[in-house]
């Protein structure tokens, strides 16, 4: 993307998201976007600018939003009414049926994407005199304990959830950072362990004194709301996880938000990720380029999201910790490459082991492609549309 200094001159501060060519981005590749509906529809037509504009194989192009994967997914595969989906983020049975239409196939490739749960270090229940909940003024009443976060990491059956639900299209991990292969850590592990989840909610003071199966202390009852976006996997994901947490003694309250709302980023928005008005929530998150540096400085103290920023920021979960940034800082000066692989193992160690974020998939990339189209090619190291250039229709 460029941006011209006489389009964004005026949007250079705060108001840097009321940019108009934010929605009509001025770019050097094949297509040029002529029209935005947040949530809708993005219309593309080609670049008259673009070095091989006599070679590209479409008048115009409609990026579809919203809905869900398995209708993205059967527009493909099963009733053509498309011709490329991406994200299919759906169970494997499910994909088989649909491939077995004979309109298209399944593509799919492991790279740096993996679903995990982001844990909130922050109260989401307490608001500021602005009406900022989730604020750095107010700590987690029960998240703030390593051993709490322990116990919610083993209480998810990560195993279950890969083979049942994802089958080839993903495999269970502990890991933040999964590829490429020499970043993955080998100084991590999972485990599903009830019994010993209870006992580290006991040694914290968390019991069930109310005798209502849900565990309190100090007069707070460990009550949590889980949210996601709505997805059908997700969503049997959220609940094979409530129903261990309650086993445990949490009391789970599961919230599902249009996907095109949870990741829109607006910042009037109360149910965005970046927002995080809940204790826990899940998706998937990961590096494009296969060095980390980018992707892994979305865990530094500068990359909380808050009022004061406009809800700008990677860093959903409000972790701030100054010997991690320290060691992101040195991975952006070091040259040795041993020793840059050093340093992102530490990075991701120190968010696995301390429990910030419990990691669930090592996710594929999976598109649908119809078999109309020709040109496509998956890599993990970059957006699908890299070689749009060369799509073309048979």
């Amino acid at each position: 993307m460029i941006l011209p200094r006489h389009l964004y001159e005026k949007y250079n501060g705060e108001n840097a998201r009321q940019a108009p060519n934010n929605l009509i981005a001025v770019g050097t590749g094949p297509y040029k976007v002529v029209d935005f509906k947040p949530g809708d529809v993005v219309v593309y037509e080609p670049n008259n600018y673009f070095r091989e504009a006599d070679k590209l194989g479409f008048k115009r192009i409609e990026l579809k939003g919203g809905g869900d994967a398995t209708s993205a997914a059967r527009a493909v595969l099963e009733t053509g009414d498309a011709d490329y989906a991406y994200n299919l983020q759906v169970e494997v049975p499910v994909l088989k049926q649909l491939e077995a239409g004979g309109q298209g196939k399944v593509q799919s490739v492991l790279g740096g994407y993996s679903e995990r749960i982001l844990i909130n270090l922050t109260d989401p229940n307490q608001a500021t005199t602005e009406g900022e909940r989730s604020s750095l003024k107010f700590p987690h009443p029960f998240f703030q304990e390593a051993k709490v976060r322990e116990a919610f990491s083993l209480a998810v059956d990560r195993d279950t959830i890969a083979q049942q639900l994802y089958g080839i299209t993903g495999k269970a991990t502990a890991n933040v950072l999964v590829s490429p292969s020499q970043y993955n850590s080998p100084n991590t592990q999972y485990e599903f362990n009830l019994d010993k989840a209870s006992k580290l909610l006991d040694e914290t003071g968390w019991q069930d004194s109310n005798n209502n199966g849900i565990r309190d202390k100090d007069g707070v009852e460990m009550q949590i709301v889980f949210q996601t976006s709505v997805n059908p996997l997700r969503q049997k994901t959220q609940e094979i996880i409530k129903q261990s947490l309650q086993k445990i003694g949490v009391g789970v309250e599961l919230k599902s938000i249009d996907a095109s709302v949870f990741f829109s980023s607006d910042p009037s928005n109360n149910d965005t990720v970046e927002h995080f008005y809940a204790d826990l929530q899940m998706f998937t998150s990961g590096n494009l380029n296969p060095d980390p540096t980018t992707y892994m400085n979305n865990y530094t103290c500068d990359n909380i999201p808050q009022k004061s920023n406009n809800w700008a920021g990677d860093n959903y979960s409000r972790y701030c910790n100054p010997e991690y940034d320290k060691l992101w800082q040195e991975s952006t000066q070091e040259l040795d490459p041993n020793k840059r692989e050093k340093l992102f193992i530490q990075m991701n160690d120190i968010l696995v082991n301390n429990f910030i974020i419990i990691s669930l998939v090592h996710r594929a990339k999976v598109t649908g492609i119809s078999r109309r189209l020709e040109g496509f090619e998956l890599t993990p190291w970059d957006f699908n549309t890299w070689n749009i250039k060369d799509w073309k229709k048979s």
